[in-house]
């Protein structure tokens, strides 16, 4: 396989016996509850779980989604034969915008960047954390160091958070079975590029390419590509090549869980 399996941006998830693939959450606590029950009650040794990003933003519930995840990793690891690598966390594009955000002070024009960040999502998620909004308006117009205790602001509120950091530090742009599976799957938040190698990526991975569902050839060397947020909302979607798993959480659809091979194949959906 052409990617370094010892690239820290990219997760190499061996020979499952099954993976779990979480769809986008978007801040819908009481869906990921449901889900994790679920997910629970079928966890066996041997299999993967992999968040396929966009943990926050919309729904209500953001920061209690974050700790929910932390808890019920603690959770799985606490069953016989578990280990940390068995859970995997994608950054999606509500992580990607929440990391623009904290570098909004460096923003050519933050007081026309901040209210772009804030309506896809993040004003949700910041009043979460019990973070004014208008006041972050305020400081975007008042300039680089109002901006810039405004953001310290938002880092120690998320910080304050038992096993945040260590959280963020883990994420990771892409997930895969290994070269030794016959075929091997892809999982990602949003999509891919196809003419670029997985290490050329980069944002492609939270900006997807429109035609992503009707892709007609494999994109090597994996046989399937799997991702968890459509951003045209147009549902689940399984073809030979791809899979968009996004019920559309937080946008009054339902929380999804797929149950794959590890050759890609979906032998199990989960819905909250």
């Amino acid at each position: 396989m052409c990617v370094n399996a010892h690239h820290q941006r990219f997760s190499d998830l061996g020979l499952p016996r099954r993976v779990w693939a979480v769809s986008a959450i978007h801040g819908e606590l009481q869906k990921l509850y449901a889900l994790h029950d679920a997910i629970l009650d079928r966890l066996q040794v041997g299999d993967r779980i992999v968040y396929l990003g966009n943990y926050t933003g919309y729904g209500a519930h953001s920061r209690e989604t974050v700790d929910e995840i932390l808890t019920f990793r603690r959770l799985a690891l606490s069953l016989p034969g578990m280990k940390p690598s068995d859970i995997t966390y994608l950054k999606g594009r509500q992580e990607h915008l929440w990391h623009k955000l904290m570098m909004i002070q460096f923003a050519h024009k933050p007081e026309e960047t901040l209210p772009e960040l804030l309506s896809q999502g993040l004003s949700q998620t910041l009043e979460s954390y019990g973070i004014d909004t208008n006041e972050g308006l305020r400081c975007a117009k008042e300039g680089v160091r109002a901006l810039t205790r405004w953001t310290q602001k938002i880092r120690d509120g998320a910080r304050a958070q038992d096993g945040y950091e260590i959280w963020q530090s883990q994420m990771r742009r892409a997930a895969f079975t290994t070269d030794r599976e016959r075929h091997p799957a892809l999982f990602v938040n949003a999509g891919i590029a196809q003419g670029k190698t997985l290490e050329e990526q980069e944002d492609h991975f939270f900006y997807a390419d429109t035609g992503f569902s009707s892709m007609t050839e494999s994109y090597r060397p994996f046989d399937k590509v799997i991702r968890g947020y459509d951003p045209e909302g147009a549902g689940i979607h399984v073809n030979r090549v791809t899979a968009t798993i996004d019920g559309g959480c937080g946008f009054g659809g339902n929380l999804i869980c797929a149950g794959l091979r590890g050759d890609g194949k979906i032998t199990e959906l989960l819905e909250a």
